[in-house]
C-alpha cells in the first residue's frame, strides 16, 4: 500500500496513492476555498457511502516538491490498516497528470518527472 505524509493547503496530511480510484478525494477540513459544483454522484469510501456534488482545488507537497490537484471533499475517508486517520486519497488521474509513480513492492512513489519538472502533453 502507498501511504505517504504530504503537505496539503499547508497543513501535514496522512495520504493513500490508490491507482485503483480515478478520482481524487480530501477531507473536508483539508479542502481549499476554491471549490465548484460537479455533477452529482455516489461512492463508496471508508466504510461509507458519500454523495459527491462539489470539488476543489488543492495545493500540495511532497517531500517539497510542488503540485495541484483536483479533489473531492468529503467528511471522512476511514482509517489504514494500523489505524491512522486517512486524510486524502490520491486516484489515478492526479497520479497521471503529475507522473507520481506508486512501487506496491515498496510503498514509496517515484517522484522523479515531478523532481525534473518536465512533463509530456499528447
Amino acid at each position: 500500500m502507498n501511504f505517504k505524509e504530504i503537505e496539503i493547503e499547508g497543513k501535514r496530511a496522512y495520504v493513500f496513492f490508490n491507482t485503483g480510484l480515478m478520482r481524487s478525494y480530501v477531507r473536508r477540513e483539508f479542502a481549499s476555498d476554491i471549490k465548484w459544483k460537479v455533477v452529482p454522484f455516489r461512492i463508496g469510501l471508508g466504510g461509507r457511502i458519500h454523495e459527491i456534488n462539489e470539488a476543489t482545488a488543492l495545493s500540495c507537497a511532497i517531500e517539497g516538491l510542488p503540485f495541484d490537484i483536483e479533489a473531492h471533499p468529503v467528511e471522512d475517508l476511514g482509517f489504514d490498516e494500523r489505524g491512522r486517520k486517512i486524510d486524502a486519497v490520491i486516484g489515478a488521474l492526479a497520479m497521471e497528470k503529475w507522473v507520481l509513480i506508486p512501487n506496491p513492492k515498496t510503498g514509496e512513489i517515484d517522484l522523479t518527472a515531478l523532481r525534473e519538472r518536465e512533463f509530456i502533453e499528447f
